[in-house]
């Protein structure tokens, strides 16, 4: 057997190579990491799923590998085609970089909801008339070549080598980053360039006030790929969260295009193509077990509401079996939601809004958690409008019995488990339904 050969690449990341196999380390959330060996050709989705069958998650396609420079603070979404072993070779010896695998349900949605991503002041395509442009056409506009989308407005910008912060509007083609030095203008002798795609990626600031003295919370910045130096860091800072993010998804689509779409249907293709039931499973009927006797049921009402009543029954039984004989159905409601994956526990609100723009700012990313204010009570944080919101889940007492309510009491339910599955049909008091949960796992 030929001995090992180690190589040191950063400070958190060892690479060890054996033929073509070579062993990387992953990371999540709470900053626990597993080392796997992996061939030399893997890719961002490779891992991903790779990660998802040793973990025994659900693939709905949201599981994504972050690259983290931490000694810069900034990270980026590595795109799912991407080779893994070249993003890591642009490291430098003395870089602080690190893979992290958690969910981004923002990932691909601009593909679903594209008016909300490019919001209409902030885009204009050459040759369209009325400037109006539906689902389908505002999309096709990126995709293709043959069109030249162009997305501007004002952005602050760091000046190099110095603390200060300016305004200026900002023009993105295909053909790179502009600004303007007079105005509005969009006059080529008036356009500044400023970066382009073929050898950059862009990345979000982590902490863009604290560590870049930046003037809001919504910074990104243009990195070369070869360099390190935090010298060459574009810098660039919006007013607000859905600036930024029109900004970052179209220099995302500026870059690879059509393998963006590619990488977005590739999963629904394959599930598309693949046997959905087999033989066996197309002859499964609908059972009642409840009485003495087992019966079929041929009435498809009757089907849903046997399940639900079992679902439920099976919940209790499965909680009574793993909890002391002494604890009464009072204690199991209050005691029931800890084991959820939605449920976070003593998770501060600062760190829950942390975890659900890593996570994705869409409508319906949400987690619940203990109330630091008041110890007896929950709260909801949800995402809506790209706009994190927190709803006080109280106890309300009744003859005796103690029930969960978001709205004051009119709408009751027995435990938190009975209260998100309301949620996630009906959308109630909300301004949207719970659609995506935030998602810790141990690696």
């Amino acid at each position: 057997m030929s001995p090992v050969l180690c190589v040191c690449v950063c400070v958190c990341v060892c690479v060890c190579v054996f033929s073509t196999a070579q062993v990387i380390k992953v990371y999540n959330e709470d900053n626990t990491s597993r080392a796997v060996e992996v061939p030399s050709d893997i890719t961002a989705r490779d891992i991903c799923q790779l990660f998802v069958l040793k973990n025994h998650c659900v693939d709905d396609h949201s599981w994504t590998l972050f690259q983290q420079l931490s000694h810069l603070h900034i990270e980026r979404t590595i795109e799912d085609h991407e080779s893994v072993m070249e993003v890591q070779s642009a490291w430098g010896m003395d870089s602080d970089c690190r893979l992290y695998f958690r969910k981004n349900y923002a990932k691909y949605e601009f593909f679903n909801k594209p008016l909300e991503f490019f919001p209409e002041h902030m885009v204009s395509v050459s040759g369209e008339t009325n400037g109006l442009m539906n689902h389908s056409q505002l999309i096709q506009t990126f995709l293709k070549s043959s069109t030249c989308p162009e997305i501007h407005g004002y952005l602050h910008a760091k000046d190099q080598g110095r603390k200060s912060w300016k305004k200026f509007y900002f023009v993105l083609r295909r053909s790179g980053l502009y600004f303007s030095n007079k105005g509005t203008s969009k006059e080529p002798r008036h356009l500044q360039f400023i970066a382009e795609f073929s050898d950059s990626d862009v990345y979000t600031l982590l902490s863009a006030r604290k560590v870049h003295g930046a003037p809001t919370d919504y910074g990104f910045c243009v990195k070369p790929n070869k360099s390190n130096s935090p010298r060459d860091l574009k810098l660039l800072c919006a007013d607000d969260e859905q600036t930024r993010t029109c900004w970052v998804t179209a220099m995302r689509l500026f870059k690879y295009g059509m393998q963006l779409y590619q990488n977005f249907i590739q999963p629904h293709q394959k599930q598309k193509t693949s046997p959905m039931r087999s033989i066996s499973e197309n002859s499964l009927v609908a059972m009642d077990f409840s009485g003495q006797k087992s019966r079929v049921i041929e009435n498809p009402s009757e089907v849903l509401s046997v399940a639900v009543e079992e679902g439920l029954s099976w919940r209790v039984r499965h909680v009574w079996h793993q909890a002391p004989m002494f604890l009464h159905y009072a204690t199991l409601a209050t005691t029931i939601h800890m084991a959820q994956p939605w449920f976070h526990s003593k998770l501060s609100r600062d760190e829950a809004q942390r975890l659900i723009a890593q996570q994705g700012l869409i409508d319906g990313v949400f987690l619940l958690r203990d109330s630091q204010s008041n110890p007896k009570t929950f709260v909801l944080s949800l995402c809506h409008a790209q706009r994190i919101r927190h709803f006080q889940i109280l106890p309300v007492e009744d003859e005796g019995e103690l029930f969960y309510s978001l709205d004051e009491g009119h709408t009751r339910f027995t435990d938190l488990i009975q209260l998100v599955e309301f949620y996630q049909l009906n959308r109630g008091v909300l301004p949207c339904k719970l659609k995506h949960h935030c998602a810790r796992i141990t690696l």
